[in-house]
């Protein structure tokens, strides 16, 4: 602290926003000199100007007659809006928040709240390699990840692996913990939630020993799930991510019927596209030549294909049933209609089923092809035994008459 001197001069600043004054109006300002204190009595006293286009500086001084003396000087400054008068004096202590710091605590909070939201991120990665999984072969030997079901939904487990001891849900949230879940469906299906793309392979094998029927290549989907507790919302859906407030189980099943059924759906949609360019080729060879070489069994196995496939989507898929968990409460009812919006079920369904359609248009004027064929055959055959049974006849006829 400062300690005030007994009889030595002082002076105080004193600074005043003014207009701008032309050039010649500061000379009404003008007066003798200033007298220079002495050496051992001057003092330097930091001034604090406010931003102004014109600021007239107020020199007090005491001990020298109180003289009053005026400078009207030009000040530059950043500061966006007007400051009131102020007054420094000797014992006057300037906060470093009166000059500014430069930051932006605003700024600072929504970069920490921004990275604490991207940190709050989930990948869900789908996967369809199998037409078949053995459930209760799976449970058995993963008794100790297995999570009991909450419905009367059987097509499908939950395992748990990582700290097997929290439960997901308000307060505990699956991000940015060791938690990563799988769940594994009877057709084929396999959703892994919270799993890092290099431990894939590891959880793909477990699955792997109890499945049938495994395909040449692997179907594979990507998604996002984000939990940010301070939503509004229940939920918020966005492009390729959908927001939650917390993500816990139920929320886990919800997500992977849905991401289950796409995965499988994109397989047999593929399977049914395979057959279509097999009848386009067929309809533009019989175009170009007017006949097919496709024998009845070919064609028998591509009907039995387009069948099973048909049978599949509706039966094992269970495309038109709605999720147990999202009758029971709205909240996940909303997230199962919101992804089955996004994934575009109903609309990819009706797809196939107009290409099933066409395939069994193509199948049965084939089959009408092969039927005439066959009919024919029989009726040239026909003619032929009728006419050996005439040679031989007019040969006895002939042989007895000689």
């Amino acid at each position: 602290m400062w300690r005030s001197i007994r009889q030595l001069p002082s002076f105080s600043v004193r600074t005043t926003r003014t207009q701008t004054l032309p050039y010649s109006s500061f000379h009404s300002f003008s007066s003798p000199p200033l007298p220079k204190p002495k050496s051992s009595s001057s003092f330097l006293a930091a001034a604090k100007t406010m931003p102004s286009s014109t600021t007239v500086i107020v020199w007090t001084f005491n001990g020298f007659g109180n003289t009053t003396r005026c400078i009207a000087a030009r000040c530059m400054s950043s500061f966006p809006t007007p400051q009131p008068e102020v007054v420094v004096d000797w014992n006057d202590a300037v906060s470093c928040s009166e000059v500014g710091d430069g930051g932006d605590e605003n700024n600072v909070d929504d970069d920490g709240t921004l990275e604490e939201d991207t940190k709050r991120s989930i990948p869900v990665r789908a996967y369809f390699f199998s037409t078949s999984v053995d459930l209760r072969g799976l449970v058995e030997q993963n008794k100790q990840n297995f999570i009991p079901p909450t419905s009367r939904m059987t097509n499908y487990i939950v395992l748990k692996f990582g700290n097997l001891a929290t439960s997901p849900g308000p307060g505990a949230f699956i991000s940015g913990s060791d938690c990563c879940f799988m769940v594994v469906f009877q057709y084929g299906s396999i959703v892994l939630f919270n799993i890092r793309e290099h431990e894939v392979d590891g959880y793909l094998k477990i699955v792997e020993k109890h499945a049938s029927g495994l395909l040449p290549e692997m179907r594979k989907d990507e998604y996002e799930v984000r939990e940010k507790p301070t939503l509004n919302t229940w939920m918020q859906g966005g492009l390729d991510y959908i927001m939650l407030q917390f993500l816990n189980i139920d929320g886990i099943r919800t997500i992977g019927s849905v991401l289950g059924q796409s995965i499988a759906l994109d397989y047999y949609v593929r399977q049914v596209d395979g057959m279509v360019g097999e009848f386009t080729d067929i309809n533009r060879g019989m175009e170009k030549t007017g006949t097919f070489t496709m024998d009845s069994k070919k064609l028998f196995q591509i009907v039995g294909k387009a069948n099973s496939n048909l049978a599949d989507v509706i039966l094992k898929l269970g495309l038109f049933e709605r999720s147990d968990i999202a009758w029971k409460d709205a909240k996940y009812a909303q997230i199962w209609e919101f992804l089955r919006d996004e994934f575009e079920l109903t609309q990819r369904f009706a797809s196939l089923d107009f290409k099933l359609k066409f395939v069994e248009h193509n199948i049965r004027f084939l089959q009408e092809i092969l039927q005439n064929r066959k009919s024919d055959f029989l009726e040239w055959l026909i003619i032929i035994l009728i006419s050996v049974e005439i040679i031989i006849s007019l040969y006895d006829l002939i042989k007895k008459s000689l």
